[in-house]
Protein backbone atom coordinates (compact mmCIF):
# COMPACT_ATOMS: atom_id res chain seq x y z
CA UNK A 1 0.00 0.00 0.00
CA UNK A 2 1.50 3.28 -0.66
CA UNK A 3 0.24 7.10 0.17
CA UNK A 4 1.09 10.58 -0.76
CA UNK A 5 2.25 10.86 2.96
CA UNK A 6 5.09 11.21 4.58
CA UNK A 7 6.13 13.44 1.78
CA UNK A 8 8.88 16.27 1.95
CA UNK A 9 8.91 18.69 -0.67
CA UNK A 10 10.55 21.70 0.44
CA UNK A 11 12.83 21.19 4.13
CA UNK A 12 11.09 22.46 6.90
CA UNK A 13 9.95 25.20 7.92
CA UNK A 14 9.57 26.56 4.43
CA UNK A 15 9.31 30.25 2.88
CA UNK A 16 5.59 30.18 3.93
CA UNK A 17 6.11 28.47 7.26
CA UNK A 18 9.02 30.64 8.52
CA UNK A 19 6.46 33.92 7.25
CA UNK A 20 3.95 32.66 9.68
CA UNK A 21 6.21 31.69 12.25
CA UNK A 22 8.17 35.37 12.61
CA UNK A 23 4.46 37.21 12.11
CA UNK A 24 3.46 35.37 15.06
CA UNK A 25 6.27 35.80 17.41
CA UNK A 26 6.86 39.00 16.51
CA UNK A 27 2.61 39.24 17.92
CA UNK A 28 1.70 36.26 20.16
CA UNK A 29 2.38 35.85 23.60
CA UNK A 30 5.71 34.97 24.79
CA UNK A 31 4.00 31.86 26.93
CA UNK A 32 3.74 29.54 24.26
CA UNK A 33 6.44 26.88 24.18
CA UNK A 34 6.33 25.88 20.59
CA UNK A 35 7.51 22.29 19.82
CA UNK A 36 8.88 22.71 16.29
CA UNK A 37 7.78 25.06 12.97
CA UNK A 38 5.05 23.41 11.74
CA UNK A 39 2.60 25.44 10.22
CA UNK A 40 -0.57 23.47 9.20
CA UNK A 41 -2.65 24.44 5.92
CA UNK A 42 -5.04 21.28 6.04
CA UNK A 43 -5.43 17.95 7.50
CA UNK A 44 -7.16 14.54 6.17
CA UNK A 45 -7.70 11.51 8.17
CA UNK A 46 -3.98 10.82 10.13
CA UNK A 47 -2.47 13.18 7.30
CA UNK A 48 -1.17 16.96 7.94
CA UNK A 49 -0.53 19.42 5.76
CA UNK A 50 1.79 22.47 5.79
CA UNK A 51 1.01 25.55 4.04
CA UNK A 52 4.25 24.51 1.73
CA UNK A 53 3.15 21.15 0.88
CA UNK A 54 4.93 19.06 3.23
CA UNK A 55 2.69 16.13 4.15
CA UNK A 56 2.78 14.34 7.47
CA UNK A 57 2.04 11.56 9.23
CA UNK A 58 0.26 12.84 12.44
CA UNK A 59 1.15 10.69 15.47
CA UNK A 60 0.41 13.11 18.42
CA UNK A 61 -2.81 14.12 17.22
CA UNK A 62 -2.42 18.12 18.57
CA UNK A 63 -1.98 16.73 21.59
CA UNK A 64 -4.00 13.56 21.86
CA UNK A 65 -6.93 16.07 20.49
CA UNK A 66 -7.97 14.48 16.90
CA UNK A 67 -9.44 11.77 17.96
CA UNK A 68 -11.21 11.01 15.18
CA UNK A 69 -8.35 12.69 12.71
CA UNK A 70 -8.61 14.98 9.98
CA UNK A 71 -12.07 16.33 8.82
CA UNK A 72 -13.68 13.43 9.30
CA UNK A 73 -17.09 13.36 7.44
CA UNK A 74 -19.61 12.57 10.41
CA UNK A 75 -18.11 15.33 12.37
CA UNK A 76 -17.66 17.86 9.90
CA UNK A 77 -21.22 17.59 9.02
CA UNK A 78 -22.60 17.61 12.26
CA UNK A 79 -20.18 20.75 12.87
CA UNK A 80 -21.62 22.46 9.67
CA UNK A 81 -25.09 21.89 10.63
CA UNK A 82 -25.50 23.04 14.27
CA UNK A 83 -23.58 25.88 13.06
CA UNK A 84 -26.23 26.50 10.18
CA UNK A 85 -29.09 27.11 13.02
CA UNK A 86 -27.62 28.71 15.78
CA UNK A 87 -23.65 29.54 17.38
CA UNK A 88 -24.70 30.49 20.91
CA UNK A 89 -27.45 31.36 23.75
CA UNK A 90 -25.75 30.01 27.07
CA UNK A 91 -26.49 26.87 27.83
CA UNK A 92 -26.23 27.56 31.53
CA UNK A 93 -29.46 29.86 31.47
CA UNK A 94 -31.26 27.94 28.48
CA UNK A 95 -31.71 24.82 26.66
CA UNK A 96 -31.43 23.34 23.87
CA UNK A 97 -31.80 19.84 22.25
CA UNK A 98 -27.80 19.26 21.38
CA UNK A 99 -26.75 19.73 25.26
CA UNK A 100 -29.49 17.56 26.31
CA UNK A 101 -28.20 15.17 24.22
CA UNK A 102 -24.53 15.07 25.14
CA UNK A 103 -25.65 15.44 28.86
CA UNK A 104 -27.63 12.29 28.23
CA UNK A 105 -25.06 10.35 26.58
CA UNK A 106 -22.08 11.55 28.34
CA UNK A 107 -23.95 10.15 31.89
CA UNK A 108 -24.59 6.77 29.75
CA UNK A 109 -21.11 6.15 28.74
CA UNK A 110 -19.99 6.44 32.02
CA UNK A 111 -18.42 3.60 33.90
CA UNK A 112 -20.57 2.08 36.54
CA UNK A 113 -24.33 1.47 36.84
CA UNK A 114 -24.99 4.24 39.52
CA UNK A 115 -26.87 7.32 37.59
CA UNK A 116 -24.78 10.08 36.47
CA UNK A 117 -25.14 13.71 35.71
CA UNK A 118 -23.23 16.25 33.31
CA UNK A 119 -21.64 19.44 33.49
CA UNK A 120 -20.41 20.68 30.11
CA UNK A 121 -17.16 23.06 30.23
CA UNK A 122 -14.98 24.30 27.43
CA UNK A 123 -11.68 22.75 28.06
CA UNK A 124 -10.36 20.30 30.52
CA UNK A 125 -9.12 22.42 32.76
CA UNK A 126 -11.70 24.11 33.23
CA UNK A 127 -13.49 20.35 33.98
CA UNK A 128 -11.14 20.69 36.70
CA UNK A 129 -11.58 23.37 38.58
CA UNK A 130 -15.07 22.98 38.62
CA UNK A 131 -14.30 19.13 40.24
CA UNK A 132 -12.43 21.21 42.60
CA UNK A 133 -15.94 22.61 43.41
CA UNK A 134 -17.92 20.06 43.76
CA UNK A 135 -15.92 17.77 46.02
CA UNK A 136 -14.91 20.34 48.34
CA UNK A 137 -18.66 21.64 48.30
CA UNK A 138 -20.31 18.09 48.54
CA UNK A 139 -18.09 16.42 51.20
CA UNK A 140 -17.64 19.56 53.06
CA UNK A 141 -13.92 18.80 53.03
CA UNK A 142 -11.22 21.18 52.38
CA UNK A 143 -8.33 19.06 51.53
CA UNK A 144 -7.79 17.64 47.59
CA UNK A 145 -4.72 14.87 46.80
CA UNK A 146 -2.98 14.94 43.70
CA UNK A 147 0.14 12.76 41.99
CA UNK A 148 3.84 13.60 41.58
CA UNK A 149 3.34 13.94 37.90
CA UNK A 150 0.44 15.05 37.14
CA UNK A 151 -1.11 17.71 34.71
CA UNK A 152 -4.30 18.77 35.36
CA UNK A 153 -4.35 22.25 33.95
CA UNK A 154 -2.93 25.53 33.61
CA UNK A 155 -5.64 27.74 35.46
CA UNK A 156 -4.95 28.19 39.14
CA UNK A 157 -6.75 25.54 41.18
CA UNK A 158 -5.70 23.10 37.97
CA UNK A 159 -2.51 24.04 38.38
CA UNK A 160 -2.15 24.15 41.93
CA UNK A 161 -2.65 20.11 41.24
CA UNK A 162 -0.13 19.97 38.84
CA UNK A 163 3.49 18.67 39.42
CA UNK A 164 5.00 17.56 35.81
CA UNK A 165 7.41 20.18 35.48
CA UNK A 166 8.58 23.32 37.58
CA UNK A 167 8.24 25.49 34.40
CA UNK A 168 4.68 25.43 34.42
CA UNK A 169 4.46 26.72 38.52
CA UNK A 170 7.34 29.32 38.17
CA UNK A 171 6.76 32.45 39.39
CA UNK A 172 2.51 31.63 40.13
CA UNK A 173 2.87 30.96 44.34
CA UNK A 174 1.18 30.98 46.18
CA UNK A 175 -1.65 27.99 44.79
CA UNK A 176 -4.86 26.79 46.13
CA UNK A 177 -4.31 25.43 50.14
CA UNK A 178 -4.63 22.15 51.23
CA UNK A 179 -3.44 20.34 48.02
CA UNK A 180 -0.95 17.03 49.11
CA UNK A 181 1.04 15.33 46.42
CA UNK A 182 2.26 11.85 46.63
CA UNK A 183 4.06 9.57 44.27
CA UNK A 184 2.35 8.02 41.11
CA UNK A 185 2.65 4.08 40.39
CA UNK A 186 5.35 4.45 38.65
CA UNK A 187 6.55 0.99 38.54
CA UNK A 188 9.96 1.88 35.98
CA UNK A 189 11.02 4.94 39.14
CA UNK A 190 9.32 3.48 41.82
CA UNK A 191 10.84 4.82 44.84
CA UNK A 192 9.12 1.88 47.20
CA UNK A 193 9.13 -1.60 45.30
CA UNK A 194 11.90 -0.22 42.11
CA UNK A 195 13.84 -3.48 43.25
CA UNK A 196 11.49 -5.93 43.99
CA UNK A 197 10.67 -8.46 41.78
CA UNK A 198 6.50 -7.43 41.58
CA UNK A 199 4.95 -4.71 42.97
CA UNK A 200 4.36 -4.17 46.25
CA UNK A 201 1.65 -1.23 45.86
CA UNK A 202 3.58 0.68 48.61
CA UNK A 203 2.96 3.91 46.88
CA UNK A 204 -1.10 3.48 48.09
CA UNK A 205 -0.36 2.10 51.20
CA UNK A 206 2.13 5.22 51.86
CA UNK A 207 -0.78 7.63 51.80
CA UNK A 208 -2.25 6.10 54.84
CA UNK A 209 1.35 4.67 56.68
CA UNK A 210 2.64 8.00 55.65
CA UNK A 211 0.59 10.88 55.09
CA UNK A 212 -2.74 10.44 57.07
CA UNK A 213 -0.47 8.81 60.18
CA UNK A 214 1.80 12.07 60.21
CA UNK A 215 0.35 15.18 58.35
CA UNK A 216 -3.07 14.75 57.13
CA UNK A 217 -6.64 13.52 58.57
CA UNK A 218 -8.39 11.72 56.46
CA UNK A 219 -11.44 13.24 57.68
CA UNK A 220 -10.59 16.37 55.95
CA UNK A 221 -9.99 14.61 52.33
CA UNK A 222 -12.47 15.50 49.96
CA UNK A 223 -10.85 13.41 47.14
CA UNK A 224 -7.98 12.28 45.07
CA UNK A 225 -7.91 13.42 41.58
CA UNK A 226 -5.81 10.51 39.59
CA UNK A 227 -5.47 10.43 36.16
CA UNK A 228 -5.34 6.67 35.35
CA UNK A 229 -2.76 6.86 32.97
CA UNK A 230 -0.19 9.81 33.48
CA UNK A 231 0.05 11.82 30.40
CA UNK A 232 2.37 14.94 30.76
CA UNK A 233 4.16 13.75 33.12
CA UNK A 234 5.33 10.24 30.71
CA UNK A 235 2.85 8.54 29.43
CA UNK A 236 3.23 6.13 32.53
CA UNK A 237 0.95 3.25 32.98
CA UNK A 238 0.35 2.00 36.85
CA UNK A 239 0.77 -1.51 37.85
CA UNK A 240 -2.28 -3.52 37.83
CA UNK A 241 -4.37 -3.27 40.77
CA UNK A 242 -3.49 0.64 41.56
CA UNK A 243 -6.58 2.07 40.48
CA UNK A 244 -8.57 -0.57 42.51
CA UNK A 245 -6.50 -0.14 45.47
CA UNK A 246 -7.12 3.40 45.22
CA UNK A 247 -10.98 2.80 45.09
CA UNK A 248 -10.87 0.57 48.51
CA UNK A 249 -8.77 3.56 50.31
CA UNK A 250 -11.02 6.47 48.93
CA UNK A 251 -14.14 4.15 50.27
CA UNK A 252 -12.54 3.44 53.38
CA UNK A 253 -12.41 7.19 54.66
CA UNK A 254 -15.37 8.48 52.82
CA UNK A 255 -13.17 10.26 50.42
CA UNK A 256 -14.45 10.96 46.26
CA UNK A 257 -12.19 9.46 43.68
CA UNK A 258 -11.43 11.86 40.94
CA UNK A 259 -10.62 10.29 37.54
CA UNK A 260 -8.76 13.01 35.17
CA UNK A 261 -9.62 11.08 31.35
CA UNK A 262 -8.63 14.71 29.53
CA UNK A 263 -6.12 13.15 27.25
CA UNK A 264 -6.72 9.34 28.15
CA UNK A 265 -10.22 9.16 27.29
CA UNK A 266 -12.47 8.80 24.58
CA UNK A 267 -11.19 5.75 23.71
CA UNK A 268 -7.24 6.60 23.52
CA UNK A 269 -6.24 3.37 25.43
CA UNK A 270 -8.53 0.64 23.50
CA UNK A 271 -11.98 1.19 25.71
CA UNK A 272 -14.12 4.37 26.09
CA UNK A 273 -12.84 4.99 29.50
CA UNK A 274 -9.07 4.45 30.72
CA UNK A 275 -10.50 3.39 34.39
CA UNK A 276 -12.52 0.64 32.53
CA UNK A 277 -9.28 -1.04 32.17
CA UNK A 278 -9.44 -1.84 35.95
CA UNK A 279 -12.89 -2.32 36.32
CA UNK A 280 -13.79 0.43 38.77
CA UNK A 281 -16.26 3.58 39.02
CA UNK A 282 -15.06 6.52 39.76
CA UNK A 283 -17.30 8.89 41.70
CA UNK A 284 -16.65 11.90 39.01
CA UNK A 285 -15.13 11.34 35.47
CA UNK A 286 -13.67 14.69 33.86
CA UNK A 287 -13.12 14.15 29.78
CA UNK A 288 -12.17 17.07 27.23
CA UNK A 289 -9.17 16.65 24.49
CA UNK A 290 -10.39 14.05 21.75
CA UNK A 291 -13.96 14.70 23.02
CA UNK A 292 -14.99 17.26 20.16
CA UNK A 293 -12.26 15.97 17.51
CA UNK A 294 -10.86 19.53 18.06
CA UNK A 295 -13.50 21.08 19.04
CA UNK A 296 -13.30 23.07 22.32
CA UNK A 297 -15.27 21.13 24.83
CA UNK A 298 -15.02 19.19 27.97
CA UNK A 299 -17.29 17.63 31.00
CA UNK A 300 -17.52 16.60 34.30
CA UNK A 301 -19.52 13.18 35.17
CA UNK A 302 -20.60 12.70 38.46
CA UNK A 303 -22.62 10.19 40.46
CA UNK A 304 -26.00 11.98 40.85
CA UNK A 305 -25.56 11.61 44.61
CA UNK A 306 -22.64 13.76 44.18
CA UNK A 307 -23.51 16.38 41.69
CA UNK A 308 -26.39 18.07 43.94
CA UNK A 309 -25.17 21.78 43.89
CA UNK A 310 -27.78 24.46 43.80
CA UNK A 311 -28.70 26.43 40.48
CA UNK A 312 -25.98 28.73 40.84
CA UNK A 313 -23.35 27.37 42.62
CA UNK A 314 -21.21 26.40 39.64
CA UNK A 315 -21.88 27.78 35.33
CA UNK A 316 -20.34 28.47 32.35
CA UNK A 317 -21.19 31.06 29.55
CA UNK A 318 -19.26 29.03 26.95
CA UNK A 319 -19.37 25.55 27.95
CA UNK A 320 -21.54 23.42 26.19
CA UNK A 321 -22.02 25.42 23.52
CA UNK A 322 -24.53 24.27 20.20
CA UNK A 323 -21.29 23.46 17.76
CA UNK A 324 -18.98 21.97 20.29
CA UNK A 325 -21.72 19.36 21.41
CA UNK A 326 -22.68 18.92 17.98
CA UNK A 327 -18.70 17.62 17.03
CA UNK A 328 -18.93 15.74 20.78
CA UNK A 329 -22.07 13.85 19.96
CA UNK A 330 -20.81 13.18 16.23
CA UNK A 331 -17.07 12.01 17.89
CA UNK A 332 -18.92 9.88 20.39
CA UNK A 333 -20.51 7.74 17.13
CA UNK A 334 -17.37 7.43 15.58
CA UNK A 335 -15.06 6.33 17.83
CA UNK A 336 -17.71 4.12 19.90
CA UNK A 337 -18.81 2.51 16.70
CA UNK A 338 -15.97 2.75 14.03
CA UNK A 339 -12.91 3.38 15.90
CA UNK A 340 -12.99 1.36 19.60
CA UNK A 341 -13.76 -2.08 17.53
CA UNK A 342 -10.10 -1.91 16.11
CA UNK A 343 -7.92 0.15 18.23
CA UNK A 344 -6.97 -2.97 20.47
CA UNK A 345 -5.25 -4.36 17.58
CA UNK A 346 -4.13 -1.55 16.42
CA UNK A 347 -2.13 -0.46 19.56
CA UNK A 348 -1.01 -4.03 19.94
CA UNK A 349 0.75 -3.42 16.70
CA UNK A 350 1.97 -0.05 18.08
CA UNK A 351 3.54 -1.35 21.01
CA UNK A 352 4.73 -4.67 19.78
CA UNK A 353 6.42 -2.54 16.97
CA UNK A 354 7.67 -0.41 20.10
CA UNK A 355 9.26 -3.05 21.77
CA UNK A 356 11.28 -4.30 18.52
CA UNK A 357 12.84 -0.67 18.69
CA UNK A 358 13.85 -1.22 22.87
CA UNK A 359 15.67 -4.89 21.60
CA UNK A 360 17.29 -2.80 19.08
CA UNK A 361 18.03 0.36 20.88
CA UNK A 362 19.76 0.00 24.49
CA UNK A 363 18.81 3.76 25.20
CA UNK A 364 15.22 2.66 25.38
CA UNK A 365 14.74 1.41 28.96
CA UNK A 366 10.95 0.98 28.96
CA UNK A 367 8.20 0.81 26.52
CA UNK A 368 4.18 1.18 28.09
CA UNK A 369 0.94 1.66 26.98
CA UNK A 370 -2.72 0.93 26.60
CA UNK A 371 -4.12 1.15 23.15
CA UNK A 372 -2.94 4.17 21.20
CA UNK A 373 -1.45 5.87 23.78
CA UNK A 374 2.00 4.60 24.32
CA UNK A 375 5.13 5.34 25.87
CA UNK A 376 9.43 5.14 25.36
CA UNK A 377 11.33 6.23 27.44
CA UNK A 378 15.34 7.16 27.23
CA UNK A 379 17.96 6.53 29.74
CA UNK A 380 21.54 6.60 29.30
CA UNK A 381 21.83 3.32 31.33
CA UNK A 382 19.85 1.12 31.67
CA UNK A 383 21.02 -0.51 34.79
CA UNK A 384 21.44 3.21 36.29
CA UNK A 385 17.99 4.29 34.46
CA UNK A 386 18.99 7.79 34.42
CA UNK A 387 17.14 9.39 32.46
CA UNK A 388 18.21 10.87 28.33
CA UNK A 389 16.28 13.74 28.05
CA UNK A 390 18.13 15.25 24.86
CA UNK A 391 17.10 12.28 22.87
CA UNK A 392 13.59 12.31 22.66
CA UNK A 393 14.04 15.75 21.83
CA UNK A 394 16.59 15.58 19.13
CA UNK A 395 14.37 12.22 18.27
CA UNK A 396 11.10 14.73 17.68
CA UNK A 397 13.04 17.21 15.24
CA UNK A 398 14.72 14.43 13.20
CA UNK A 399 11.06 12.76 12.70
CA UNK A 400 9.61 15.98 11.79
CA UNK A 401 12.30 16.87 9.00
CA UNK A 402 11.15 13.29 7.73
CA UNK A 403 7.71 13.51 7.82
CA UNK A 404 6.22 12.33 11.10
CA UNK A 405 4.65 14.56 14.05
CA UNK A 406 5.98 13.42 17.23
CA UNK A 407 5.94 14.97 20.96
CA UNK A 408 7.94 13.99 24.28
CA UNK A 409 5.99 13.86 27.43
CA UNK A 410 7.77 13.87 31.08
CA UNK A 411 11.59 14.13 31.54
CA UNK A 412 12.83 11.37 28.74
CA UNK A 413 10.00 9.87 27.18
CA UNK A 414 8.63 10.04 23.31
CA UNK A 415 5.06 9.89 23.63
CA UNK A 416 2.70 7.80 20.32
CA UNK A 417 -0.86 9.63 20.20
CA UNK A 418 -1.85 9.20 17.21
CA UNK A 419 -5.10 10.13 15.70
CA UNK A 420 -7.91 7.10 16.32
CA UNK A 421 -8.45 6.42 12.72
CA UNK A 422 -4.21 5.26 11.98
CA UNK A 423 -3.95 1.86 10.37
CA UNK A 424 -1.53 -0.48 9.73
CA UNK A 425 0.41 1.42 7.20
CA UNK A 426 0.37 4.77 9.08
CA UNK A 427 1.46 2.55 12.60
CA UNK A 428 4.42 0.83 10.49
CA UNK A 429 5.39 4.28 8.06
CA UNK A 430 5.65 5.74 11.64
CA UNK A 431 7.99 3.08 13.42
CA UNK A 432 10.23 2.90 10.02
CA UNK A 433 10.77 6.86 10.61
CA UNK A 434 11.33 6.50 14.40
CA UNK A 435 13.56 3.41 13.79
CA UNK A 436 15.91 5.66 11.16
CA UNK A 437 16.28 8.32 13.11
CA UNK A 438 17.25 6.50 15.91
CA UNK A 439 20.09 4.58 13.97
CA UNK A 440 21.21 8.07 12.31
CA UNK A 441 21.36 9.33 16.22
CA UNK A 442 23.40 6.20 17.09
CA UNK A 443 25.84 6.06 14.33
Amino acid sequence: MTRDYPRIVVPPPGPKARAIVERQERWASTSYPKEYPLAIARGERAMVEDVDGNRYLDFMAGIAVASTGYGHPKVIKAIQEAAGRFLHICGSDFYFESFAALCERLAQLAPGKSKKRVFLSNSGTEAVEGAIKLVRQSTGRPAIIAFSGAFHGRTYGGLSLTASKSIQRAGFAPFLPEVYHVPYGYRYRCDFCRGEPACTMRCVSSIEDGLFATRLDPQSVAAVFVEPIQGEGGYVVPPPGYLKALRELCDRYGILLVCDEVQCGVGRTGKMWACEHEGIEPDVLLTAKGLGSGMPIGAIIARESIMKWRPGAHGSTFGGNPVCCAAALATLEVVEHELLPNLPKTGARLLAGAERLQQKYASIGDVRGRGLMIGIEFVKDRATREPAPEIPHELVERAFRKGVLLLGAGKSTLRLAPPLVVDDYDVDAALRIIDECLHEMTD
